[in-house]
């Protein structure tokens, strides 16, 4: 199945809702309040950062915005990791956010370089 940016678009929102009802759901500490705040930042700026790819005016701006999906989304992967290791969580929700998480980061550095190789390419234009 093709991965289309209205999919990417789609897969990042939920992505970042699932993060946000996840992170309610964590017993509230100072460390865990912390981490929280961490990781839905990051989350959430995965989709808000995608979409502000997808509008960029030139191939090089459009591999820029990519590059900070890319870092948004290992960022997240770090979050998750921690909190699974600090709060010893094998929930299952939990999870699939890390498995989506380190997806959406192979997704996201495939484009980068895809996109960088399409630059390369006679008659390329963005």
């Amino acid at each position: 199945m093709q991965v289309t940016p209205e999919i990417l678009k789609k897969r990042t929102f939920q992505f970042a809702l699932d993060t946000l009802n996840f992170v309610e759901s964590l017993k509230h500490s100072t460390a865990n309040d912390i981490m929280g705040k961490q990781v839905m930042r990051a989350a959430s700026s995965v989709g808000a950062n995608y979409r502000a790819a997808c509008r960029a005016k030139s191939g090089p701006d459009f591999i820029n915005k990519l590059k900070i999906v890319e870092e948004e989304s290992d960022e997240t992967s770090y979050w998750f990791e921690l909190i699974q290791a600090h709060n010893k969580i094998e929930s299952e929700q939990l999870k699939h956010l890390i498995k989506e998480s380190f997806e959406l980061d192979r997704i996201f550095a495939s484009s980068v370089i895809t996109a960088k190789n399409n630059l390369k390419t006679p008659g390329f234009n963005k």
